[in-house]
């Protein structure tokens, strides 16, 4: 793949006001963006974003690049980042553009594009709208630059997709439900769909301010509707992140329930029904018991690297539907193009209801193994995992745990880290192996 200059593997993020995250970098990126779509017929695109206060901001300057380049802009408003995916097959749009930083504090903004099918945006197309970045921007004739419309029922549109992927027969009445929406995206989303579907719901996260998206709540922070579901004796709860693709669940016990159980239990789930296809992804940091688990039912079990855009390639690749990450993004291509926290939940809601368990009860097929993770740091023009002594500490750790356990060892894809990650049975073995490891790197790195 070549070089890339501004798309990461999940877009473009970064702190506003630095690196490409400003008026100007996002104003081009729109024109070119738009100069790229036009080329190949496109005539509108749609744009969505999370609550965070740049927001609005950046959603000015997207708009005002594509109307610059000709291109007429169909806005969102704050959706979720799946919904946007949704409404852009749903409005026969080229492409939708999300404005997002995920699971990341209020400082910090996103952008990432979609395809007319709902897909993230592919190499090619992508690499275009860098090259055309480098020319100089032209605006298209008065006559022909793009018009903006807001779209005012896409928050309708998508509570009714997500109520359309759970089950006909089923209801969730008698059910109590926290919803923590982290202030973010879901906050007018989540809630009506649980409720429209029957529940007594229980809000936390929901008065976004611009200012406090991800802060102490939603699926990265889990103390806060942990709390809830034991003061309020609910009977679940869910944690969504900012921009509404993933999700944590709490059974009533107050156990974190975590994106490798809501895959195996989607898993378990569509095997019982007949809707397997083929096997399940997961990532390099998914749980040895996941694997394990899907061993006993016969599913096979792939891994990709970290991140959902390699989930989802992997999932491609194989023809395969099911797959996600631990930290709670979950895909299941039989219901959305990309991950999506409610529609997850609302899967894991209807296995509980066809077979009559609770979520703590339901979760019990698959045992988590211990799992220790350390991040040594190094420096530039360091080569720590090609070191004898670090590949000689991971052939003994790998050879004492055996079936029992797991070594992986990595580059952290935003800092310069080692994460040194051990498995086991047991838990003072993965804290031994972990600890023996680092040691080694420590020694390579002088940390």
């Amino acid at each position: 793949m070549s070089q890339r200059k501004y798309f990461g593997t999940d877009g473009i993020r970064g702190k506003v006001g630095e690196s490409a995250i400003n008026p100007e970098f996002v104003t081009k990126l729109g024109w070119a963006a738009g100069r790229i779509l036009a080329g190949r017929g496109t005539n509108k695109v749609l744009i969505g974003k999370d609550t965070r206060i740049s927001g609005y901001m950046l959603e000015s300057a997207l708009e005002s690049g594509l109307s610059a380049a000709g291109i007429n802009i169909g806005l969102l408003g704050p959706m979720p980042t799946p919904a946007i995916a949704y409404l852009t097959k749903t409005f026969r749009s080229e492409a939708g553009i999300v404005i997002s930083a995920s699971h990341n504090p209020y400082y910090d903004n996103g952008i990432k594009f979609f395809s007319s099918d709902g897909f993230k945006l592919d190499d090619d197309l992508e690499l275009a709208i860098e090259r055309q970045m480098e020319q100089p921007m032209q605006c298209v004739a008065s006559d022909k630059l793009g018009k903006a419309t807001r779209i005012d029922d896409a928050a309708g549109r998508y509570i009714e997709f997500c109520k359309g992927t759970f089950p006909s027969e089923l209801s969730l009445e008698g059910l109590k439900i926290v919803v923590d929406c982290a202030h973010g995206a879901t906050y007018h989303i989540a809630p009506n769909v649980l409720r429209e579907l029957g529940a007594e719901v229980l809000t936390l996260g929901v008065n976004p301010d611009g200012l406090n998206i991800n802060d102490n709540v939603g699926a990265t922070s889990l103390d806060a509707v942990r709390a809830k579901v034991l003061e309020e004796k609910a009977d679940l709860g869910f944690a969504l992140d900012g921009d509404g693709d993933r999700i944590m669940l709490v059974d009533h016990k107050g156990h974190i329930v975590d994106g490798d159980e809501i895959v195996y239990i989607i898993a378990r789930d569509a095997l019982k029904f007949g809707n397997m296809q083929g096997g399940v992804v997961g990532t390099l940091m998914s749980n040895l018991g996941l694997e394990q688990a899907l061993a006993k039912l016969s599913i096979p079990f792939e891994r990709s690297k970290v991140g959902d855009r390699y989930v989802m390639e992997l999932l491609h690749q194989r023809g395969w539907k099911i797959g996600g990450e631990n930290s709670g993004h979950v895909l299941n291509l039989n219901m959305a193009s990309t991950g999506d926290g409610i529609v997850a939940g609302l899967q894991v809601l209807a296995s509980m209801l066809h077979s009559g368990l609770s979520l703590y009860e339901l979760r019990q097929g698959m045992e988590k193994l211990p799992q220790k993770l350390i991040n040594v740091r190094f420096q530039s023009g360091q080569k720590p995992l090609e070191a004898e002594g670090v590949q000689q500490a991971v052939s003994r750790a790998e050879s004492e745990l055996g079936d029992a356990g797991r070594v992986l060892l990595r580059k952290s894809g935003t800092e310069p880290l080692i994460r040194v990650m051990v498995e086991a049975n047991e838990v003072h073995h993965a804290e031994h192996w972990s600890g023996y490891i680092a040691d080694a790197v420590r020694k390579v790195t002088g940390q």
